[in-house]
């Protein structure tokens, strides 16, 4: 099922859906695995598996260190899509795959999209990659069924939000600040003005992430949002609390 319909189905049942994030191979597949299985019982709808990178520039410093310490423990790039293939044979959220260019550009853009397809992911983010010099991949993703997601920027003028919006499928990933992920954004009228402003200019589902964290942003982001993007917030819940406050904080958010 293409990811904008999937989204706008379950939107039928659900104000405001969730997007979860994983660090393949932090601290472990094992405990990755454990993660998931929370994020399904509490309802999650999407998740990022994120392929570990040496220079994750879009991350703050506790994904940061997350991918240094998975490529420091031995994970590789099939290990990362044999366990997205696990995931997506045993759970009922959708799957995106969250990286970096050079990832993809090591693997040649068509054994990506292959292998993508093959482990069930129905969408990736590179964050480092603009439109401008993704034209060739996107196109054959599409082809593929595969959805490359875009951002839409706090930055970004009416002008490039129309272009992003050209170039938009699946669901766009609304950034709600400037900076790297990890630092808490306040999710006021500010924030929903940017998603209104993004909204003139596609028609796929938003997403918004950068510092969401708990309970009060998402009711900020109900009627505004398709989709609320978590990551630092689960991730510093199970490195201070693990497995039974990982699960207190996702049920917290329903």
């Amino acid at each position: 099922m293409e990811l904008a319909t999937y989204i706008r189905e379950r939107r039928q049942e659900k104000e405001l859906l969730i997007m979860a994030h994983v660090v393949c191979g932090y601290p472990s597949f094992e405990e990755n695995m454990q993660a998931l299985e929370i994020m399904e019982q509490a309802g999650v709808d999407l998740v990022e598996l994120q392929f570990p990178f040496s220079e994750p520039s879009a991350d703050g410093p506790i994904f940061v260190r997350a991918n240094e310490e998975s490529l420091k423990s031995g994970t590789t790039i099939d290990q990362c899509f044999d366990f997205m293939r696990a995931v997506t044979s045993r759970f009922t959220f959708k799957v995106l795959m969250m990286g970096y260019y050079n990832t993809v550009f090591k693997m040649g853009e068509k054994d990506f999209l292959e292998r993508l397809s093959a482990a069930g992911g129905v969408a990736f983010i590179l964050p480092d990659l603009p439109i401008a010099e993704s034209v060739m991949l996107r196109k054959t993703a599409l082809s593929r069924g595969i959805d490359p997601i875009i951002f839409m920027t706090p930055t970004s003028s009416e002008k490039r939000l129309s272009e992003l919006g050209a170039a938009s499928s699946g669901m766009v990933y609304v950034v709600a600040r400037k900076g790297v992920t990890g630092t808490k954004s306040n999710i006021d009228a500010e924030v929903v003005a940017l998603l209104q402003r993004c909204r003139m200019h596609t028609d796929v589902p938003l997403g918004l992430g950068f510092g969401i964290s708990n309970r009060d942003d998402l009711q900020v982001l109900r009627g505004t949002a398709d989709v609320a993007i978590i990551g630092t917030a689960a991730l510093k819940t199970w490195q201070n609390a693990g497995p039974f406050g990982l699960r207190d904080f996702f049920h917290a958010l329903s």
